[in-house]
């Protein structure tokens, strides 16, 4: 079983892997065909930033819901490996095939549709996560109609920065002012939240419901469903008293603390752990917050360029857009990485879990993410040059104007949905994004049989890539 454990976790290393070089195109198909950076260079700035992600999100949720695809209580433990197997390999022969043919089709879908239908051929659709599985069928038809609306917004705020007056500045204030509203509302300070552990309040009773893997109070000895009784003697009755008395906590200094741990009181003594001395940087440099700044960093970028947008020349301003679309990929390439790389983790975690090697998601080893995120960086890297032209030129004429349109629409899709723990595909955000681009111009502008014939790849994906594992389950359960 050992044996058969280390060959699923390379084969999804190897996806991992396909993955990068399959949706390479997603990341770099407008810098390339905007001629902003050769196919080499952006392959390197794209990878680059599909590993960036690996300090940036740290809370899993995508690959805790990938995780969930199958419900794990109704399909054995010695079965479950037998599932992810034969998911894994049908999810590499679809991605292979439609690379193989230009097709950007997702790779998030055949991996979530291989693993749901060699469960479904091992025990029927009761095996299945029915809910996670229709709020992803459904993405297939959001992400890019949300990544189309987000684009044409960015692109008619740009277009109507050319213009002279009032208007077009007090438009960008507006952007600017919503921004700051956001992350005022969106950025959290608490200790509680910074040290990684979410707390559920009830009549005064205070429990942990999730201590995040390999965070701060993980390492101060707090676990899941732990009961707080009481901190440094005072009795904690809310989240809010344990904040305070954190907050005047100094990084490194001693305190104490007991819970209620299965049903018995546990007394405990540790160092105050943070990541940070000083508080500011903890703060902003915590993932769940510094990708939110980022966004909104990126965003403000572009509200202060539009100020000066109409004292450019078409030159001038080709060659700012140019230079915008540097940032705009990488935030794109960061989301990319961070929403793809989870779907992998949650894979291995799930094969670690079915064979006893650990017991449950919260445990995922500090390797699952780290090898993750190279495989996909690594795939990244190796290109996808076939499907780089079908996003680049065959969709809409893109210029360094709409690149920076597309990609900063992209990664805004690809951020909020990473926060909501939805599993979307970044080759359907980005067609959406592009598509939105080309509508500025004239509805003609977009070559709509060629989106009709991405359209029916990705409807097909999920089905053809369920029919494929449950054939490759039908076959490897005569073995085991």
């Amino acid at each position: 079983m050992t044996t058969f454990l280390i060959v699923i976790i390379a084969l999804a290393l190897i996806f991992d892997f396909i993955n990068g070089f399959h949706d390479a195109a997603n990341s770099i198909a407008t810098i390339v065909s905007t001629k902003v950076l050769t196919p080499f260079q952006a392959v390197l700035w794209a990878a680059l930033f599909n590993f960036v992600a690996f300090f940036i999100f740290k809370d899993h949720g995508v690959a805790d819901t990938v995780a969930k695809t199958v419900n794990s209580n109704m399909v054995p433990q010695s079965h479950m490996m037998v599932v992810i197997f034969s998911g894994l390999i049908a999810a590499i022969a679809w991605n292979l095939l439609t690379w193989w043919f230009g097709i950007p089709s997702s790779s998030s879908h055949t991996l979530i549709g291989g693993f749901a239908g060699a469960a479904i051929a091992h025990g029927g659709f009761s095996t299945i996560n029915a809910p996670i599985i229709l709020k992803t069928a459904s993405f297939i038809f959001l992400a890019p109609v949300i990544g189309m609306i987000m684009a044409l917004i960015i692109s008619l705020w740009f277009l109507n920065s050319f213009r002279k007056g009032p208007i077009p500045k007090l438009i960008s204030i507006i952007v600017l002012v919503a921004v700051s509203y956001f992350l005022y509302n969106t950025i959290n300070t608490s200790p509680d939240f910074i040290s990684g552990i979410t707390l559920q309040e009830k009549k005064e009773v205070v429990t942990v419901s999730t201590v995040a893997n390999k965070s701060m109070s993980q390492k101060m000895g707090f676990k899941k469903n732990d009961t707080l009784l009481s901190v440094n003697g005072k009795t904690i009755t809310s989240s809010k008293a344990l904040n305070e008395i954190w907050e005047k906590t100094e990084p490194g200094e001693t305190f104490s603390y007991s819970v209620i741990r299965k049903g018995k009181e546990v007394k405990q003594e540790t160092p105050y752990y943070t990541t940070h001395k000083y508080k500011p940087l903890r703060v902003m440099l915590y993932g769940a917050n510094f990708k939110w700044a980022l966004l909104a960093f990126i965003i403000i970028v572009m509200a202060c360029f539009t100020f000066f947008l109409n004292t450019l020349n078409a030159n001038r301003s080709n060659q700012w857009f140019r230079r915008l679309q540097l940032i705009s990929s990488a935030a794109f390439s960061i989301g990319h990485g961070g929403n793809d790389a989870q779907k992998v983790m949650g894979i291995i975690t799930a094969a670690l879990i079915a064979g006893s090697i650990i017991p449950d998601f919260d445990h995922m080893p500090f390797w699952v993410p780290l090898a993750c995120y190279t495989a996909i960086g690594a795939g990244t890297m190796s290109g996808g040059w076939k499907i780089v032209k079908t996003m680049g030129t065959k969709i809409t004429k893109v210029t360094p104007f709409e690149g920076v349109a597309a990609e900063t629409a992209g990664a805004i899709t690809l951020f909020v949905t990473e926060a909501l723990k939805i599993p979307v595909s970044t080759t359907h955000t980005i067609t959406g994004a592009i598509m939105g681009v080309g509508a500025t111009k004239r509805l003609s502008a977009v070559r709509w049989g060629v989106t009709v014939n991405l359209l029916w790849a990705w409807v097909l994906t999920i089905p053809i890539s369920g029919l494929l594992a449950a054939g490759v389950y039908s076959i490897v359960k005569l073995f085991f």
